[in-house]
């Protein structure tokens, strides 16, 4: 619904009821205000309400409800999506509401709906304290959490929804409520994984565990010549590794003039990601086997703060550069798929894409399959590929290249994939519904108990019937 539908009046009203901002599109903040991390999303809501607090966020749900508009909710962090803003619906936006607090002794945090990673490690690292979150510190906690939250800590601790005591809820119509395994236990499940649509999710209250001030890090790159051979020793040493070591791998050209030599800057690499969460000095012991395939181009393994650790890969992700990422759980690394890697590495348009492959197992299979909405326990690994790039002529090419390196390798998958690396959500309800498999009747009813006229509809997870 386009902004001149909603009576003025209505506009003014509801900005004297609500602490934060109102930003129309008449405003001179208007266009900063709707712009979010992917420089690809391109939309223009009716409004954007600024919330300060849960007071701000019923008022704007019930403003939604009221004046018939579809509402979508913006965590703050990074949205490959685009869903966190919408075209002529009200943004309900959460980047002002960033407070942690922390109990050491419960070993708890509390964190509101809008703080990002590097919000939640600065307040838990003061205690030698922390929670699994991503692996960019400008990662918003809301998102990537609702999502799965795949990150540094994964094999020791689990995931962030894992570590998730309870959520605080705005509902679609307005009622505020807690989500745990003692509340409204089938609400809780679905957030754990199961993506956003069921409500405005105010604060998380996670599980924290000892990781720091000082953690063991392995990053070291190697020539991607010889990438299907680091790629077979990556498998083999991940298959003994102990859960304390949680890595990765990427694969491609990764051109930076300021980290690598002129000879070697615009040649395809491997590179592998990864920490201990334990004795530093027994990380470096762990780690060491991934520094010792060959020769190196680059080593910056190095023992350091964790919040450090946290912000490496920050820069490599600007606001504003143009991002496109799928994935898919993967059976294993055999051969073929290893091979089909490299290929789809040596063929990125953009030397800034790369081939990731992500360390699953550890603490992720402890968890029951069907307590939580979370897929993807079962698989040993998770295929991430992610098209960067700076121009929007290359818009196409750099799509066309996601699209089909997924459908190449969906023959080493069973299709499904890590919903907070979903592409555009091409494939809409069938690709969610084969994704979740028994757990998406699950979310249905759920959508259908929370938020049965769709008014959350425009964020990622299960629609409403109608």
């Amino acid at each position: 619904m386009a902004q001149s539908t909603i009576e003025y009046d209505h506009i003014e009203q509801f900005q004297t009821t609500v602490y934060g901002d109102v930003v129309r599109p008449d405003d001179a903040e208007y266009d900063d205000a709707r712009s979010v991390w992917n420089g690809m999303i391109d939309k223009y809501p009716a409004l954007i309400a600024r919330c300060r607090g849960v007071a701000d966020v019923i008022r704007a749900v019930e403003f939604a409800r009221e004046n018939d508009l579809r509402a979508t909710v913006h965590g703050g962090g990074h949205n490959v999506a685009g869903t966190a803003v919408c075209n002529d619906g009200l943004v309900i936006d959460l980047s002002e509401m960033r407070a942690v607090w922390v109990d050491p002794e419960e070993r708890t945090a509390w964190v509101q709906g809008g703080a990002t990673w590097a919000d939640v490690d600065h307040e838990t690292q003061a205690f030698g304290l922390a929670t699994p979150g991503g692996v960019v510190s400008k990662t918003g906690v809301a998102g990537l959490t609702l999502g799965g939250g795949i990150g540094h800590l994964r094999c020791k601790y689990g995931l962030s929804c894992d570590n998730l005591r309870s959520v605080d809820v705005v509902t679609a119509e307005g009622r505020y409520l807690t989500a745990s395994a003692d509340e409204n236990e089938e609400l809780f499940w679905g957030f754990r994984g199961g993506g956003g649509g069921l409500g405005v999710v105010t604060g998380f209250e996670f599980e924290l565990h000892p990781a720091g001030p000082e953690v063991a890090t392995c990053f070291v790159l190697y020539p991607g010549e010889r990438a299907g051979e680091y790629l077979r020793a990556y498998r083999e040493y991940v298959s003994s590794a102990p859960d304390e070591v949680t890595t990765l791998s990427s694969t491609g050209v990764m051109a930076d003039e300021e980290v690598f030599p002129a000879d070697v800057v615009d040649d395809l690499k491997i590179g592998f990601l990864g920490c201990y969460a334990g004795p530093p000095e027994d990380g470096e012991k762990a780690l060491a086997p991934l520094r010792e395939l060959g020769e190196p181009i680059a080593d910056f393994s190095a023992t350091m703060p964790y919040t450090e650790f946290q912000q490496l890969l920050d820069e490599d992700y600007p606001d504003g550069m143009r991002y496109y990422w799928k994935s898919l759980y993967l059976d294993g690394l055999t051969e073929s798929a290893i091979d089909r890697i490299r290929y789809w590495a040596e063929t990125a348009p953009s030397p800034l894409s790369t081939v990731d492959v992500w360390e699953l197992g550890g603490a992720i299979t402890d968890v029951d399959l069907d307590e939580t909405a979370f897929v993807g326990r079962h698989a040993p690994f998770l295929l991430g590929i992610e098209a960067n790039w700076k121009d929007s002529a290359n818009d196409d090419v750099n799509v066309e290249w996601v699209r089909d390196c997924i459908d190449d390798m969906r023959q080493f998958s069973d299709g499904s994939f890590y919903l907070n690396f979903p592409g555009f959500f091409e494939g809409g309800e069938a690709a969610l519904e084969s994704t979740f498999g028994p757990a998406y009747e699950r979310l249905i009813g759920l959508k259908e108990e929370y938020d049965p006229e769709g008014l959350f509809d425009l964020n990622r997870g299960a629609k409403s019937a109608d």
